[in-house]
């Protein structure tokens, strides 16, 4: 899977999570929480359902390196790499 089959399923699994954002406005550099307005718990049931889908798993100590869009596609992808 490349980078941009990665971000296109990051976008529609975070638009699962959070109904109201736009998928065309999704930038890569967005944090989460700061400029997405995910809380705590939409973060948790985004890494559940990324982990479910890239069939990955996802430690909670490594969640900091999903807090933008670029971030988790860079990470997943060398998780599945």
């Amino acid at each position: 899977m490349n980078e941009d089959e990665i971000r296109s399923a990051f976008v529609e699994e975070l638009c699962r999570i959070a109904s109201d954002i736009d998928p065309g406005e999704v930038e890569g550099g967005a944090h989460l929480l700061d400029d997405l307005g995910l809380d705590s718990m939409d973060v948790l049931n985004l890494v559940t359902a990324l982990a479910k889908r890239f069939e990955i798993t996802i430690p909670e100590v490594e969640y900091s390196q999903l807090e933008t869009p670029d971030q988790a596609v860079a990470y997943i992808a060398r998780k599945t790499g």
